[in-house]
C-alpha cells in the first residue's frame, strides 16, 4: 500500500515520525507530508501560506527514517491531503494515516480537529484514512507514549487496507506503555476537554480549554478512553441527508 503519513503537529513531531516508522515496519510504501509550522484546530482547511497561490516545500529527514521522503509543507494538513491526492508527493496514496497527535480526539469536536480533517479530506478524495491521537491530557508529562499509539494503529492497519475507498477511522489511545485493544465507540457530544470562550474588557475575546465535568455518556469515546482503553470510531464525511424534509 502505498501511504501518506501526515499531522497537524508539524513535521517536527516525534509522533509524527514514529507513525511514519510503524507504516514502513508493515511493509508499505511511505511518504511523510506535514505543515511546517503547527496547524492544530485547523479541521480540513485548505489555507496556506503565500499570496500567489504557491506552496512553499522543503524537504527533511526524519528520525530513523532515512529512505522515506519527507516533505514540510506551508499549508494545512487538510490541503497537504488534498495535494497529495493529485500526486504532489508522487503517486496519490491509497491510506493516509493522519497523527500521532499530541492530544485526544474524542466528541464531536472531531469536527474541528487539523487530524481528523486530513483524514476526512483524503477519504473524500479515495484514499482509506486513520487518524491517530495519543491522549496527553492539558498538562502533558514527561513520558509520552508514541510507540504505544503506533502499536495500537498498526493492529488496524490491515484491516483499513481492506476497507472499501474512503473509509476514515478515528483511534484514541491513552498514554500509558500498555493498553488492551482498541473498543468501538461512538462520539460522545464532548469530549473531556472542551473549547471555553471569554469576553475581555477590551472587546477581544479569549479561547481555553477546560476539562469537562459530570458523568461521560456509557459506550462513548469519551467515556472509554477515560477508563483507559484505546476507542476506535468509524466516521463519515460530509454528506447530504436524505431524511430531511425541505
Amino acid at each position: 500500500m502505498r501511504a501518506l503519513i501526515t499531522n497537524d503537529d508539524g513535521i517536527g513531531s516525534p509522533g509524527l515520525a514514529a507513525l511514519a516508522r510503524g507504516a514502513v515496519a508493515h511493509g508499505w510504501t511511505v511518504v511523510v507530508a506535514a505543515p511546517a509550522e503547527e496547524a492544530s484546530g485547523t479541521s480540513a482547511g485548505l489555507s496556506a501560506a503565500g499570496d500567489d497561490g504557491r506552496i512553499t516545500v522543503e524537504q527533511r529527514q526524519l528520525p530513523g527514517l532515512p529512505d522515506v521522503p519527507a516533505h514540510a509543507v506551508a499549508a494545512h494538513p487538510g490541503l497537504i491531503a488534498l495535494a497529495a491526492a493529485q500526486g504532489a508527493f508522487g503517486e496519490p496514496p491509497e491510506v493516509v494515516l493522519s497523527g500521532v497527535n499530541r492530544g485526544a480526539n474524542v466528541g464531536r469536536a472531531v469536527l474541528h480537529s487539523g487530524t481528523v480533517g486530513a483524514a476526512l479530506t483524503a477519504s473524500l478524495n479515495g484514499a482509506r484514512a486513520l487518524a491517530v491521537s495519543l491522549d496527553v491530557g492539558l498538562e502533558p508529562g514527561p513520558h509520552q507514549h508514541w510507540d504505544t499509539a503506533v502499536t495500537v494503529a498498526a493492529t488496524l492497519f490491515d484491516r483499513l487496507a481492506a476497507m472499501p475507498a474512503g473509509t476514515v477511522l478515528n483511534l484514541n489511545v491513552p498514554n500509558r506503555a500498555e493498553v488492551g485493544t482498541p473498543r468501538r465507540a461512538g462520539l460522545a457530544e464532548f469530549g473531556t476537554v472542551r473549547s471555553h470562550v471569554e469576553n475581555g474588557d477590551d472587546g477581544a475575546i479569549s479561547l481555553t480549554a477546560v476539562v469537562v465535568e459530570g458523568d461521560l455518556p456509557p459506550g462513548s469515546d469519551a467515556r472509554l478512553l477515560a477508563e483507559g482503553h484505546p476507542t476506535v470510531t468509524a466516521l463519515r464525511s460530509v454528506t447530504e441527508d436524505p431524511n430531511m424534509r425541505l
